[in-house]
């Protein structure tokens, strides 16, 4: 025992010592690697940033490519990156700047004015060519190889194998493809500026020398200036039939909040098609702002695609009836409609669908708005006046398209509103938005908050009193679907009833025994109560409060007076290409909206 070495005290402890730097390396380490790393991702978002923002090119992040794909500069294979939703180009992160400094996006307006609109020529862009391509030379599949290869025009989305590109081809003047009776050529929109600018010129040069001229000298000049102002109008008219009678130019305007919040990549995919001055985000940009776009085209030649809910479609036809005011009817355009929203009753009515998840590529709706027959939608004044001798406050007026209603429906809109105001990233799915409306239709039938609605309410039909049975909600309508879906007036089984239309100047009122009854409606189990038809309708709230609403914007209401009358008519956009199934099993029907789209 004694013949044992007892470690030194100092040995003890450097062997401690060196068991603490290690615990301190093996925490510290992957700390510091972790910062590192994060300052590192920071600075490159930043860099990434600040090339977005100062670029010409719509860049846009993605984690994962839909297809296999290979960047524009290295031509390496890539699964993350950035693509340019106008040109389509796509890139390595590490090879961003190179490309945006490199590659020339679409030009939304040419530099000079020397050209004429059908003399642009093509814009290729290699690699990364739709699937199921072909090349218009050999007419063989392009972009099978896995590289890098091919060509594709960004105005006319032609494509041409890196072996048939040769340079008759690659100097070709470009025609604008298939949508050529869409889009705003560049050309076009630069003829249009010099015009302007050389008026204003003229204004100023007038404007300098006319206290310098006698009588006859005005008179000489005013004849010049008409002679001036005949000719730019000849040059427009050149412009316009050069590009044709059957140019119809199209303006997108999507809500990208609307249902599925798919606004956003369809933004992308119609910049790719179109121009992309075209195209419009309305929660960027107010729709009486980029309608102004209509006033550089010519007169009754404009179209409009309307992507989101019937909420939507009513802000932009708000806008139009601005135009109106404006002093702008020549320019209105004809609205067509992509429905994204929930209810999607008005895309529904218009032969649009009920609902729009990328089923069809969007090629093909444009092709379908080419298409489509013009008609008129009849457009209703709602005016709610507030019981009371001394009430001071205006009236509230509202704008109704689809229809109006106070009772259980209201109800549920009402709910529905007040939770999506609170929490409105919960609300971001078509089917969750329904699931909660039939949550609060399952709770009104227990709880019935408005029952005896006979009791509380007058209903006047074009100055007539009408007796109500033991109703709890009133809607009155002017399209022929209603609550998703539903053929609401005409309803099933052998009765005859005439067809609900929007363009005839009258609304068809019915009435509903409660949430219960709603939903059978829905299903195709009952009938509602079919009230009467009218062109004015008066509806008296004697007392409570009670949910009404207005085209899906609900509201509670006191005692009042509900007034709708006619205010105006807008012009649509009918497709007849898409049939629901009420459509399919009553030929009736489809021979009324022939004879509403031929009237």
């Amino acid at each position: 025992m004694e013949g044992e070495r007892r470690p030194a005290p100092y040995q003890g402890l450097f062997a401690n010592g060196h068991l603490v730097l290690w615990t301190l390396c093996s925490v510290l380490l992957p700390v510091f690697i972790t910062f590192w790393c994060s300052l590192q991702r920071s600075r490159r978002q930043l860099l990434r940033r600040d090339i977005f923002r100062k670029s010409k090119h719509g860049w846009r992040d993605t984690d994962l490519f839909s297809q296999p794909t290979y960047c524009c500069v290295c031509a390496q294979h890539i699964l993350q990156g950035a693509f340019c939703d106008c040109c389509g180009l796509r890139v390595d992160e590490g090879c961003l700047k190179k490309a945006d400094k490199r590659f020339q996006c679409k030009d939304v307006m040419l530099k000079n004015d020397g050209r004429a609109p059908d003399a642009m020529p093509h814009h290729w862009i290699r690699g990364n060519v739709p699937l199921c391509s072909y090349c218009i030379v050999c007419k063989q599949q392009c972009g099978s190889q896995p590289k890098l290869c091919d060509y594709r025009c960004i105005w006319c989305q032609k494509i041409v194998h890196d072996e048939c590109m040769k340079n008759s081809i690659k100097n070709e003047k470009c025609d604008f493809g298939e949508f050529k009776n869409l889009i705003i050529p560049p050309s076009y929109l630069t003829s249009i500026n010099q015009m302007r600018k050389d008026k204003k010129t003229d204004y100023a040069m007038v404007k300098e020398t006319k206290a310098k001229m006698n009588k006859w000298d005005n008179i000489k000049l005013k004849i010049c200036t008409a002679k001036d102002t005949i000719n730019k109008m000849k040059r427009q008219l050149t412009l316009t039939s050069k590009l044709g009678k059957q140019w119809t130019p199209l303006i997108i305007l999507a809500n990208s909040r609307s249902g599925t919040n798919m606004g956003e990549g369809l933004l992308g995919e119609f910049r790719i098609l179109l121009n992309p001055v075209q195209v419009f985000d309305v929660t960027k940009t107010p729709p009486i702002k980029a309608l102004q776009l209509c006033t550089l085209l010519p007169y009754y030649s404009a179209r409009v695609l309307v992507c989101g809910g019937d909420g939507t479609v009513g802000w932009v036809l708000d806008a139009v009836d601005e135009m109106k005011i404006k002093g702008q009817e020549k320019y209105i355009p004809q609205v067509a409609v992509l429905p994204l929203g929930t209810g999607n009753d008005l895309s529904n009515t218009l032969g649009w669908g009920t609902g729009y998840a990328g089923e069809i590529p969007v090629a093909q709706v444009l092709r379908n708005v080419m298409e489509a027959d013009g008609i008129k939608l009849d457009r209703w004044k709602v005016q709610v006046t507030n019981k009371g001798y001394y009430n001071l406050r205006k009236p509230k007026e509202f704008t109704m398209n689809n229809y109006f209603s106070i009772g259980p429906d209201a109800l549920m809109a009402l709910n529905f509103h007040a939770h999506r105001e609170k929490a409105p990233s919960l609300f971001s799915s078509r089917i969750l938005n329904k699931a909660v409306y039939l949550f609060y239709g399952t709770k009104d039938c227990l709880v019935q908050e408005c029952k005896d609605l006979n009791k509380k309410v007058e209903l006047e039909l074009d100055g007539e009193r009408v007796e109500l049975p033991n109703l709890e909600g009133i809607i009155v309508l002017n399209i022929g679907y209603w609550g998703g879906g539903c053929r609401l007036w005409e309803g099933m089984g052998d009765e005859t009833y005439p067809l609900a239309r929007h363009d005839d100047g009258l609304l068809e009122v019915v009435g509903v025994y409660g949430s219960f009854h709603c939903a059978q409606i829905q299903v195709k189990l009952a009938n509602p109560f079919r009230i009467g038809q009218a062109h004015t309708v008066r509806l008296i709230l004697k007392c409570s409060m009670m949910p009404m609403q207005v085209d899906g914007e609900p509201w509670a209401q006191g005692p009042c007076t509900v007034t709708v009358t006619h205010k105006t008519h807008a012009l649509m956009l009918y497709f007849s290409g898409e049939q629901t199934d009420d459509d399919i099993s009553s030929t009736s029907d489809q021979e009324d909206i022939k004879e509403t789209i031929n009237g």
